[in-house]
């Protein structure tokens, strides 16, 4: 092969390199990826937006630098309207935004309003809005006022002041937060409990309640009995209304300002349920083991039921205990100091495991026959 021609092929490899020619690339735009996780919530009239800020753009190059955002917001078919404000958030960040709604999106009946985000590159381009986060635009309940509580031996009474101008989809919703978390050590102020002992299972920090009267006909509209406290511990309360509207078979919610808390020790001072069914039957005296009288009644079925006292009378004497000092454990008792010809008179209480004990049972007379 003539040298001219060899170095002239040379060239042209050196030139089109090994492989085939291919369809020239089109010019990056850096367009940041949408956003796809946002979520808005308002309370009273303050509305929330968070959201997760993308690492890559479209390219699937990694974004170097904070990323601009334009936040909008539309009401049913109308054109998204821009939020004012200057926002940047760097790549992964979680991006947050917060704003007072304006007087006319915070009046009227509750309605939808969506809010997107945009992200743009350095030229003001985007890939797009993102998903949209709905929530109610008008006016916001009012505020629960007159909030208290009662502790009773079912749980605890919560009131306040009702409103009677509020709309039939609104409810309360109570916030309950737990004061004396349990810890490995045992609850707050308590000992741990004893090996082989059941130790019920701790309940969570904070809770909400909703109040719904629309569900529940016959319950009052401004009162409700949690039943689910445990003495001992205690409770923060608080309390706001909540319009509730069906939206394209979704509930939204429209929530009012949050009550001031208040405070509830959850003591137990309350004794046990009064022990019923008592019954007494006599063993006469000419029996191997003497005159006795057998008692009976119906168990308490009380979480917290230590036992039993059984009293006694004859005539218009007084109550004396006949019992030991510790609790009888089942509802059954045998009275052997008796005797033959005298009637007694008997009546039982209930103790729970604090010694609270409850008024005495309505009583029973037996009279022991003679021999």
């Amino acid at each position: 092969m003539p040298v001219a021609l060899a170095a002239a092929m040379a060239a042209a490899i050196a030139l089109t390199g090994c492989g085939t020619p291919g369809a020239p690339l089109p010019p990056s735009l850096k367009l940041p990826d949408p956003v796809t996780n946002l979520t808005a919530s308002r309370t009273g009239n303050q509305l929330a937006l968070t959201w997760t800020m993308p690492k890559k753009n479209t390219d699937k190059l990694l974004i170097k630098g904070n990323i601009p955002v334009r936040i909008c917001r539309k009401e049913s078919l109308g054109s998204c309207e821009p939020v004012p404000g200057d926002l940047a958030f760097a790549p992964a960040a979680q991006g947050a935004f917060t704003e007072t709604l304006p007087p006319a999106l915070a009046a009227g009946a509750p309605r939808p309003l969506t809010y997107f985000v945009e992200l743009r590159n350095s030229k003001g381009r985007s890939a797009g809005l993102s998903n949209g986060a709905v929530v109610l635009a008008g006016e916001a309940p009012a505020p629960v006022t007159g909030l208290s509580a009662q502790v009773r031996k079912e749980g605890v009474v919560l009131r306040w002041t009702a409103d009677a101008a509020a709309e039939p989809s609104t409810v309360i919703r109570l916030h309950r937060k737990l004061l004396t978390p349990q810890s490995k050590s045992g609850s707050a102020g308590k000992p741990p409990a004893q090996p082989g002992i059941l130790a019920p299972e701790p309940e969570p920090v904070e809770q909400s309640l909703l109040v719904d009267d629309a569900a529940q006909p016959g319950r009052s509209p401004d009162r409700v009995l949690d039943k689910s406290i445990r003495f001992g511990e205690a409770y923060e309360f608080r309390a706001q209304r909540v319009s509730r509207v069906n939206v394209n078979g979704q509930t939204l919610e429209l929530p009012g300002p949050i009550s001031e808390p208040i405070r509830v020790e959850a003591i137990d001072v309350f004794p046990p349920a009064t022990p019923t069914g008592l019954a007494a039957v006599a063993t006469a005296a000419d029996s191997a083991a003497g005159p006795s009288i057998d008692l009976s009644w119906q168990p308490v079925g009380e979480a917290d039921l230590a036992g039993y006292a059984v009293y006694r009378r004859e005539g218009d004497s007084d109550w004396q205990r006949i019992s030991p000092p510790q609790p009888v454990v089942g509802p059954a008792f045998h009275d052997p100091q008796v005797q033959s010809g005298h009637t007694y008179h008997y009546a039982v209480t209930a103790i729970d495991q604090l010694g609270h004990e409850s008024p005495r049972s309505p009583e029973a007379e037996e009279t022991i026959p003679n021999p």
